[in-house]
């Protein structure tokens, strides 16, 4: 579960502007603030079902776009071919 909260906020690094504004509030509410769904529900004023169902898409559709556009898989390729920390800083700068 934390490899994949871990993997799912490096996503929401790459992917987050795509999603609406909407699905970057409760994705934060529920991932950095730690929110429940019960309480980020009670914030949006929707069921705590949609909630859920909401961060299901979210979830999904941050997998598919790296899926598609592979930005932190190469990203972790680079990081290991790299042994240079000064150089891998200034690479995943421009990255």
């Amino acid at each position: 579960m934390i490899h994949e909260t871990v993997y799912l906020n490096s996503l929401y690094d790459y992917y987050g502007e795509l999603l609406t504004a909407k699905q970057k509030e409760i994705f934060e509410a529920y991932y950095f603030d730690n929110l429940t769904l019960q309480e980020i529900a009670d914030n949006h004023h929707i069921s705590r079902n949609a909630v859920h169902k909401a961060l299901m898409t979210i979830e999904e559709k941050l997998k598919y776009y790296e899926e598609k556009l592979s930005f932190y898989q190469k990203t972790e390729q680079i990081k290991k071919c790299i042994k240079d920390e000064k150089v891998l800083k200034e690479i995943l700068e421009i990255l």
